[in-house]
Order: structure tokens, then sequence, then C-alpha cells
């Protein structure tokens, strides 16, 4: 069965494409981005990647 790892972090509005292209090369995937605790120019993203047991 595939296991997964999370990862929550702000998104800076003013830096988005450099920050997800960072984690994508790292082989996380964004699953969603939700407006953060300080409004609307705060944002969080929510990030999973499998889990390579063999490694």
């Amino acid at each position: 069965m595939q296991k997964w790892e999370y990862l929550t972090t702000p998104l800076l509005i003013h830096n988005t494409k450099a920050i997800l292209d960072n984690f994508g090369s790292d082989g996380w995937e964004l699953v969603q981005v939700i407006q953060g605790p300080q409004g609307p120019e705060s944002l969080v993203a929510y990030f999973k990647r499998p889990i390579n047991e063999g490694a």
C-alpha cells in the first residue's frame, strides 16, 4: 500500500511560482492552497509526496 508524507507551509503571494517550483522539484505535489489566518494576503499550501520505503 502506498504511504504518504505531508507538508504544510506558508505561501508568499509575491513569489508563488518559485516556491511551488522548488517544492515540486523535491517531489512534493501541491494538494490545496487556502487562505491563512492573517486574511486574504496570507496563503497556506498543503503538499504530499509518496514515502519510498525502500530507501
